[in-house]
């Protein structure tokens, strides 16, 4: 089997890796595709230093985010709970669905966080009571928070 080149990504490369990764390629791959369009470099022990300080920069970046995700959790665990007020028929049905973006707009009107509505993820929900809704802050973060539906009065 032929020899394998180790390479640096200069720029994310799909389904090979992200910039700044260490790459094993075959020689021709590298000679033919990622040393002319510029996207490899040979490693050296200077670009070496440089993807070492590149990923403690990146994971310090990651902690710091972390360390704000947990915050904001203790923030919203503290709340207790949210009230979203929804029209209702008999038996306590309500009327159309409560959405991952009405759980964003009640959060931000009483704590002004910016969530994002993707990582929301809250039960079906056809009527009025009580209920709990996982919002993914960071990877390893995710808080509970209590939502509850009341008739609009």
């Amino acid at each position: 089997m032929a020899k394998r080149i180790q390479l640096v990504l200069n720029q994310d490369v799909n389904k090979l890796g992200k910039l700044g990764d260490l790459i094993d390629v075959a020689p021709g791959y590298a000679r033919n595709y990622l040393l002319p369009k510029n996207l490899a470099t040979f490693v050296t022990p200077g670009v070496l230093k440089q993807v070492e300080r590149r990923k403690e920069l990146e994971r310090q970046r990651q902690e710091e985010l972390k360390q704000k995700a947990i915050e904001q959790k203790t923030a919203l665990e503290n709340v207790g709970s949210f009230k979203i007020a929804k029209q209702a028929g008999e038996n306590q049905a309500i009327f159309g669905t409560v959405t991952s973006q009405d759980v964003v707009d009640i959060i931000q009107g009483a704590t002004e966080m910016e969530i994002d509505r993707r990582g929301i993820t809250i039960p079906d929900i056809g009527s009025l009571g009580t209920y709990q809704a996982e919002i993914k802050l960071h990877s390893d973060v995710t808080a509970k928070v209590k939502i509850e539906v009341v008739a609009n009065e």
